[in-house]
């Protein structure tokens, strides 16, 4: 299936809720690219999760230079392209960088940030997708990376509650909010239509898509 040129579209949500997966089944319902986070590449990751505080800084900005790197290609443009679709959002960064460092750490992040993120593209349309940390924590487990079993339930809150502030004054672009928890938008193909068909409808503004509302 490909549907009309989506343009520039963004999954986000925290680790465990199923934006790659998403991301990457959108790109191919609209003949996008998909241009995906690869934390495999970060040679920081896996010392990250087994001491914060003393890998925050270098995590971050490894990630910080490849979401960059990423974005210039959308900042580029591709007459053969039909959108872009990804896991990310750049704007975000600071969430992690703010929840990581430490006051002169995030002071220098902070520098580094404004000089990487000059005229970023605003996204057609932002996906954020939320569950509760015990979803989450589940997801993380069964996935089965080992440096990801290191993930403390303390942390997720922290994470979750951070997404919660930053979308709740996101403004940038139209947002649809998705409430992930008992829907499979990634592998059941009635959730994934009903998904599309919200994101059809969103031109401006912000949106949202409770099923478990909808079933009461």
């Amino acid at each position: 299936m490909n549907m009309v040129n989506p343009g520039y579209v963004v999954v986000e949500g925290p680790i465990g809720v199923g934006k790659t997966s998403l991301a990457m089944r959108l790109a191919d319902a609209f003949g996008a690219t998909p241009l995906l986070e690869h934390p495999g590449e970060n040679p920081f990751l896996e010392r990250f999760y087994q001491s914060r505080k003393q890998f925050a800084l270098p995590t971050q900005l490894f990630f910080l230079f490849q979401r960059a790197r990423q974005i210039e290609q959308i900042k580029q443009g591709d007459m053969f392209s039909n959108g872009h679709v990804t896991d990310f959002l750049l704007d975000k960064d600071k969430l992690f960088a703010r929840a990581n460092l430490d006051d002169d750490e995030l002071r220098l992040y902070d520098q580094v940030y404004t000089q990487m993120s000059l005229n970023l593209p605003v996204p057609d349309l932002v996906i954020y997708l939320q569950a509760p940390v015990e979803v989450l924590h589940e997801r993380v487990r069964r996935r089965g990376v080992d440096y990801e079993r290191l993930i403390e339930r303390d942390y997720l809150q922290t994470l979750v509650d951070a997404y919660t502030q930053f979308f709740h004054h996101y403004t940038a672009a139209p947002l649809l909010v998705v409430n992930a928890e008992r829907i499979n938008i990634v592998d059941n193909d009635e959730d994934f239509q009903m998904l599309l068909a919200h994101i059809r409808k969103v031109r401006s503004g912000r949106h949202f898509l409770n099923p478990l509302a909808a079933s009461l």
